[in-house]
């Protein structure tokens, strides 16, 4: 070997080892629906997996099971192991796998939409408007967004603005 080849060699190598490993972060069902314009915390911590299809929209999220927990002290959601829709631009139609107890009635909500700074969800004929700000952290199954200072996956502790409008019928 010339001395040519074993200096390019070495400086290869050189390289190789002192550059840092290019390592990509896998894609996740909250990166997803942040890309359309959705706050992360629509969707509760432990989604196992999704599928999405660009060219339809069609989305689903999975759980390890179902996920329960109240919403501002007011309304129980409930999280089945699958939950899918059609995602847009601000806009979740079509949705099954999400459900809301409103008084004694569990209602499938289908629409979650997103106007300037307010979330909207739809069971059909009713639906009720949140801050956009509170969700911004992912609800925990079993205590949802009010953990009483448990930490969340990204450490920060559940604290939310109790401001809603209740369901209302939109006829």
């Amino acid at each position: 070997m010339s001395p040519v080849t074993t200096t390019v060699i070495i400086l290869t190598l050189s390289i190789l080892i002192l550059s840092p490993p290019s390592i990509s972060s896998p894609i996740t069902a909250y990166d997803v629906i942040q890309s359309y314009g959705f706050p992360k915390g629509i969707l509760p911590i432990g989604v196992t997996g999704y599928e999405l299809d660009e060219s339809t929209g069609r989305f689903k999220a999975f759980f390890n099971g179902t996920c329960s927990f109240s919403l501002e002290g007011t309304y129980e959601l409930k999280y089945k192991s699958t939950i899918a829709g059609v995602i847009s631009k601000g806009r979740l139609t079509n949705l099954t796998g999400v459900s809301v107890k409103v008084f004694l009635f569990w209602l499938n909500i289908v629409e979650v939409c997103v106007t300037d700074d307010e979330l909207g969800f739809s069971v059909g004929i009713a639906s009720a408007g949140f801050p956009i700000d509170n969700f911004e952290l992912c609800p925990r199954c079993g205590c949802g967004m009010d953990c009483d200072g448990v930490l969340n996956s990204d450490g920060g502790v559940s604290v939310r603005n109790k401001r809603s409008n209740a369901f209302v019928s939109s006829l």
